[in-house]
């Protein structure tokens, strides 16, 4: 029986640039490296969220799994991400529940940026 999440990771193919647009773009702040600086992790909330290059072993993919990151201030969020020229893959999407936009990496990976409704 599985209890948690324990990560959710996205491969890149080149990690130098992956943490530039994670930490530079994103704002995410490293937590822990290990792999010769391979394996790169953030925590936040209750969650962590890695990235890894290794090779051919594992390979980005703009239709593979993408993890969804919810913003405090979503419109704000968006608007600083548009200034920084990150590629959007859907602008704004309203739903019932909530509101969200895929940006990509510079791997092309997806990353929703999401907020859920107010109750």
């Amino acid at each position: 029986m599985f209890t948690e999440i324990a990560f959710t990771g996205t491969p890149v193919t080149d990690i130098k640039r992956a943490r530039e647009f994670y930490e530079g773009a994103l704002g995410l702040k490293p937590t822990m490296e290990s792999a010769g600086g391979m394996w790169v992790e953030y925590d936040f909330g209750n969650g962590t969220f890695a990235i890894g290059c290794y090779g051919d072993a594992w390979k980005p993919s703009k239709d593979g799994t993408c993890v969804a990151f919810e913003a405090d201030d979503f419109d704000a969020e968006i608007a600083r991400l548009k200034s920084r020229g990150v590629k959007f893959a859907m602008d704004i999407m309203p739903t019932p529940v909530c509101k969200f936009a895929i940006i990509c990496d510079p791997d092309d990976n997806q990353i929703m940026i999401h907020k859920r409704h107010e109750k």
